[in-house]
């Protein structure tokens, strides 16, 4: 701008911008330019987007119902059997696949820390196609392991049998895990799941990271250390601490709340 006036280089008129990049209407703006917004999405794409008030006017989205599988509520039954703060919930989402190696190291890592487990394998969950557990791996856990293919994962980890949450650190399921107040066992894998891991065991220090290649042996002894102890009690202190915070923000007159209602009014319902 200050080249152009200065007569070095010709004055910018307008902007022809990628609607991905909003700040350039801000930079129209301070230079009173006219902005013509771009989208570098297919034409379908962008087509889509135009009608998505349309969808929400005729219900068809939200979807409801959406879950990937169904959920098998018998494992809330099971639960009601265990003692409070007594099972490991076991549950890597709805995209992460492991190797049929992986797959056994989990087991008998479960199996040896001698804790009661839940565990969540999706039909899809094997890169093989299919999942193989041994009878010897059956009758090792007996009646202290609950295998279920999906669950209601709120109900799961609001239930006051669950004393820990091995996860993949999915954000929803790590949100899920502080709104119940439960330490997490940490196994991530890809995309912003190491950094929430980062933050679940160094800054909040409300769980347990694990090694990615994992063992039987060092998995025991970490559900265990999650489960039992001094370092067990403060992690689940501190956890306790994060669901407060949570239940705080979200209530009326809370950050969140008070967030998400300045953009229902300045945003949503000055369109109309």
């Amino acid at each position: 701008h200050d080249s152009a006036i200065a007569g070095v280089t010709l004055p910018v008129t307008c902007i022809v911008s990628d609607i991905f990049m909003p700040f350039t209407i801000q930079a129209a703006e301070e230079h009173a330019l006219p902005i013509l917004l771009y989208s570098p999405a297919s034409a379908a794409g962008v087509y889509a987007a135009y009608h998505f008030r349309t969808l929400v006017e005729k219900g068809v989205i939200p979807f409801k119902g959406s879950n990937l599988w169904k959920e098998d509520t018998k494992c809330l039954e099971w639960l009601e059997s265990k003692d409070p703060g007594s099972v490991v919930y076991v549950n890597f989402g709805s995209i992460i696949v492991l190797s049929q190696e992986q797959l056994e190291e989990f087991a008998w890592g479960l199996a040896n820390s001698m804790k009661p487990f839940l565990w969540i394998v999706r039909p899809d969950l094997i890169t093989s196609g299919s999942f193989i557990l041994s009878s010897v791996f059956q009758n090792e856990i007996s009646n202290r392991g609950f295998i279920a293919s999906w669950c209601p994962q709120e109900k799961v980890l609001n239930h006051p049998s669950i004393g820990g949450f091995l996860t993949h650190c999915g954000w929803n399921s790590v949100i899920e895990s502080i709104c119940a107040g439960v330490p997490m066992l940490c196994w991530p894998f890809c995309a912003d799941q190491p950094t929430n891991c980062k933050f679940i065991c160094n800054i909040w220090e409300t769980g347990i990271e694990i090694d990615p290649n994992v063992k039987r042996e060092n998995l025991g002894k970490s559900i265990n250390e999650l489960m039992v102890g001094e370092k067990a009690k403060k992690m689940k202190q501190n956890a306790m601490e994060l669901k407060k915070k949570a239940e705080e923000n979200t209530s009326q007159g809370g950050c969140s709340y008070m967030n998400l209602d300045k953009v229902i009014k300045e945003v949503l319902l000055k369109q109309h």
